[in-house]
């Protein structure tokens, strides 16, 4: 089927489903509003700017800010002009950076935020190409050769909309419209090309099944727009006519929540753990009869599930308790993410079964989904017949098979180009016949809901020639209220070993009842006490696993894996060769003694 352009969906948004708040953005002291009229005439004015700057269709020109309106501004500006955009990730590394505009060949550059201007100005000398740089929301005197956003949109009226109308209407599907580089957890980042009609079909086909409610319904947009997924969605937010709330940082989403009363949001798995690790931690804390209340109210959570999450039965008695645990406790739940969510998307890595069966249990819908960068990105959907545990089913137009090792293949109108100025990487993923090697293995039910098990780079090969999914593991001691992370290891080795980050505040407060204090995360870490306390955990959590897969030795860390150390990519996942190589020591030193377990502690 035929898919529109970009800048075309948006224009039929504007004049379809007019909004007087189709951005919402944090002022000093309240939300304001962007109406979709409004955004449409920034739109055009910076579009008619980047003409007189000399962009021509298919050019590249670089966009780096956080979540704010201005991306979108700058994003449907250079789409409308037939210009591709290059997203440049709100707190990227500046090698990475230099690395993105160099190789993409951009020569304008949109900046938004003084801390994105500021970096620029520490790497402008190694960019070989950035010709023109527009800034927004500096607030400060810019250096005579960069151009003000506010300045450029401020003269913008029906001439210049009408200018980008006619334009809009020149731009066609297959006209790339984006290229994004990936997060790189190994090697370089590679360039995906992606198309107008790889995005438009994505948001078409996704969200077939998913009625929104202009009137009612409001997003939060906090995924970083640099990365495909969040981007997608919030295209379909914009050209439903669905109000979107900016949150530039996460530490800001909560604050968020509580305010706007969202009805939508989107999030990655880790998103969700490190809630229900706060969920865990306020529980700690308390005494007497509100932690037998909080407690009662877990226990009741996992009894309910399968009722709640629509694949089991239960009980008059267990129905009773959920209903008490739902009016004194869940209810505070979900009134710390606005009291009002109806659907919650979750995407990237697999959300474990268990964290999934507990938001749904207390009345937070979360529906995963799988895709890729290289897939604009969705593939699979679990709205709305949801399967707790699993990725989805496949959404409209796409097609999956397993291949005979496992790995998923995957075939549609979402599926990228290539790799930009990369023939042999593209030729390594996609078929001649066009499918895509997505590089995770999985399996698809009966009913053909697809089950991801691990991403095939990161199986381990134990010495013994068993292999090892690490993810499900991970997931799995990530459920315990006591563990922050982990990161399972075991390639080429003897057996499989783990480094376990404590929850330092759940630690604390249990050990607490036994007469202990510590003074800090590592003095608690090192203590023979929260050792046997994790191995209880451990033991307990991987009952259900086979021998070569459990975990004979692990190390605890104080101190949890941060994008800023490295360790983790802008969408919150691993980077197991980097951890690796940052605690290379301390695992050697787990594999040190062949015969006996040995606890290690790295502060």
């Amino acid at each position: 089927m035929p898919y529109p352009s970009l800048p075309c969906c948006l224009i039929h948004a504007v004049d379809e489903l007019p909004s007087p708040r189709a951005q919402m953005v944090r002022g000093a002291e309240r939300w304001e509003a962007i109406s979709s009229q409004e955004l449409l005439r920034r739109v055009a004015g910076l579009a008619d700017s980047l003409v007189e700057l000399g962009v021509k269709p298919g050019d590249r020109v670089g966009l780096f800010a956080p979540n704010c309106p201005e991306w979108h501004t700058a994003d449907f500006a250079i789409s409308g002009s037939g210009a591709v955009t290059v997203p440049v990730y709100f707190n990227e590394s500046p090698e990475r950076m230099v690395y993105i505009l160099n190789h993409s060949g951009a020569h304008i550059l949109f900046i938004a935020g003084l801390a994105q201007l500021e970096k620029f100005v520490g790497i402008r000398t190694q960019l070989q190409q950035v010709q023109h740089v527009i800034v927004a929301g500096a607030n400060q005197a810019l250096p005579p050769d960069f151009l003000a956003y506010e300045t450029l949109i401020s003269r913008a009226g029906q001439n210049e909309i009408a200018a980008y109308r006619k334009r809009a209407a020149q731009v066609q599907p297959d006209q790339l419209a984006s290229i994004i580089y990936t997060s790189g957890t190994t090697g370089e980042p590679k360039g995906v090309m992606l198309t107008h009609a790889n995005f438009s079909s994505n948001v078409l086909d996704t969200c077939h099944d998913f009625d929104i409610l202009p009137d009612s319904d409001l997003a939060v947009s906090f995924l970083p727009l640099a990365h495909v997924y969040g981007r997608m969605l919030d295209y379909f937010y914009i050209f439903q006519g669905c109000p979107v709330a900016y949150v530039d940082v996460v530490d800001n989403v909560a604050q968020a929540l509580a305010q706007v009363h969202p009805t939508i949001l989107a999030a990655v798995p880790r998103f969700f753990e490190k809630i229900y690790a706060k969920l865990m931690e306020k529980g700690s804390k308390t005494t007497g009869a509100r932690r037998k209340l909080f407690d009662f109210a877990m226990k009741t959570a996992r009894e309910a599930a399968p009722w709640r999450c629509g694949y089991g039965s239960a009980t008059i008695a267990v129905k009773a308790k959920w209903a008490l645990a739902d009016r004194l406790v869940y209810t505070k739940i979900r009134a710390g993410t606005g009291g009002k969510l109806r659907a919650v998307m979750s995407g990237g890595a697999p959300l474990s079964k268990s964290l999934a069966e507990f938001f749904w249990t207390i009345g937070i819908p979360i529906y995963q989904g799988y895709g890729l960068t290289e897939t604009s990105p969705v593939l699979t959907s679990n709205y709305p017949a949801n399967r707790v545990g699993s990725s989805g089913r496949p959404i409209r137009n796409v097609q999956l098979r397993i291949a005979d090792d496992g790995e998923i293949l995957a075939k549609g109108p979402c599926v990228m180009q290539g790799y930009f100025k990369s023939p042999e990487s593209t030729k390594d993923v996609l078929t001649e016949d066009g499918w895509l090697r997505t590089g995770d293995i999985g399996y698809l039910d009966k009913d053909n809901y697809l089950f991801i098990t691990d991403r095939k780079k990161d199986l381990l090969k134990t010495a013994a020639g068993k292999f090892v999914a690490p993810q499900p593991i991970e997931n799995t001691l990530k459920t315990s209220p006591y563990v922050l992370n982990a990161m399972v290891v075991g390639d080429q080795r003897k057996f499989v070993v783990a480094l376990i980050v404590i929850n330092p505040i759940t630690v604390g407060s249990r050990l607490a009842e036994e007469g202990l204090e510590f003074h800090s995360a590592a003095e608690m870490a090192a203590h023979p006490k929260t050792y046997a306390l994790i191995q209880e955990e451990v033991n307990r959590l991987t009952t259900h696993l086979a021998q070569y897969e459990t975990i004979k030795r692990f190390a605890l860390l104080a101190d949890d894996f941060t994008f800023d150390s490295g360790a983790l990519t802008f969408t919150l996942k691993l980077k197991r060769r980097v951890v690796e190589h940052q605690y290379h020591a301390l695992i050697d030193k787990l594999y040190a003694d062949a015969f006996e377990p040995r606890h290690l502690v790295r502060d």
